[in-house]
Order: structure tokens, then sequence, then C-alpha cells
């Protein structure tokens, strides 16, 4: 149930980034081919959830499978994201004056693995993450791993034959401060959501 909500909230919330941004930009904001590899790296930081821990107050009582809960999550957490992928858009666009085309997809190619990444221990708990409620090392690890991973493949040979290019070190305020930002308008999201319908996973 962590992997479905993550990946129907995650992906929803994406399609209606590229969507607008697709509209509003005079480029596309992301390539067919980033958007797979992108997509590659953040899947294999989530294939580590198997091994996750699950908080106690989850076991108490027999879940069953709702796709109303699951539409209800996407509805709710999908646009949350999206609001901040057009974000990113909207500072690499106004603040940065960013008119490049592979720039500004490499920047949103690299912030999406970041963010969906860290948004993964947002999404994988109803408590506080780091504080009230710690993941399996093995999804830290991918976590800390892939990100790393994300922000380094443009400087790689894959990178380059993906249509990405190296970035000057002004960007990572972007890919590594707005993924800290989600986190903490997510936590208060995640508190409205829990009222309103009476769960998280």
């Amino acid at each position: 149930m962590k992997y479905i909500k993550m990946a129907v909230s995650f992906n929803f919330g994406e399609v209606v980034s590229i969507i607008i941004a697709s509209i509003l930009l005079p480029f596309l904001p992301e390539t067919p081919i980033q958007l797979l590899v992108e997509s590659l790296l953040y899947d294999l930081g989530q294939l580590t959830l198997p091994f996750d821990n699950v908080d106690s107050e989850y076991l108490k009582k027999p879940k069953k499978f709702s796709t109303k809960s699951l539409l209800h999550f996407m509805l709710f957490m999908g646009p949350l994201s999206s609001l901040f992928d057009l974000l990113v858009f909207a500072i690499m666009w106004f603040a940065f004056s960013l008119r490049d085309a592979a720039t500004f997809q490499t920047v949103w190619f690299s912030y999406s693995i970041v963010s969906n990444l860290i948004g993964m221990h947002i999404i994988r708990t109803s408590k506080i993450p780091f504080f009230q409620s710690n993941a399996h090392k093995a999804v830290y690890t991918s976590s800390i791993l892939l990100s790393i991973i994300g922000i380094l493949v443009p400087y790689t040979f894959l990178g380059n034959i993906i249509g990405l290019v190296p970035l000057a070190p002004q960007y990572l305020a972007i890919i590594l401060g707005v993924p800290v930002l989600y986190c903490i308008v997510a936590l208060f999201a995640k508190k409205i959501y829990k009222k309103k319908f009476g769960e998280w996973i």
C-alpha cells in the first residue's frame, strides 16, 4: 500500500505538471527518455519498501484494499507534489531567467528524483518521519544513494546521451531546498488528510 499510494500520487502529480508546463513553456519540461530514466531511478529506491518497518498502530486491525482510498490519496497528495513542481518551474523561469531547454530539463530531472525519494519518507508512515518513525536501513540507504546518483547523472556519459547537461552550483539550491520545503508542507497536509479521511496508508 505504501508503494501503490506513492506511485499513484507522485505519478499523477508529475503528469499534471508536465501537461501544464508543456502548455506554458516554449519547450518540453522533460523529454520522454529523461522521464523514463528518472522514473527508473526513484522506482529503484521504492523497491526497498518491502524491507520497511510498519507502524504498530497499522497492525491493530485488518485493512481492506480500497480503490476509493487510493483515489482520495491520489487526488489529495498528487496536486500537492504538482504544486511544488510548478514552483520549481517558476523559480527557474522567473528567478533564474532560465531559457535553455537542456539546463531546465536537467534541473527538473535531478529535482524530481530527490523530491520523490525524500517524499517517500513522508508517505511511508502516518507519523513524523525520522523522529517518530524510522525507515529500514535499506530504505535510508537507497534514498541517499539514488538521490546522489540523480544529482550526478548529468555529469556522466549517460546524462549526455539522454540530453542532460552539467549544472552550475546555484541550481543545487532548487534541487535540495524545494524538496525540504515540500516535506514541511506535506506534514501539515498529512494532518489534514488524516483528520478528513481517518487514515493515511
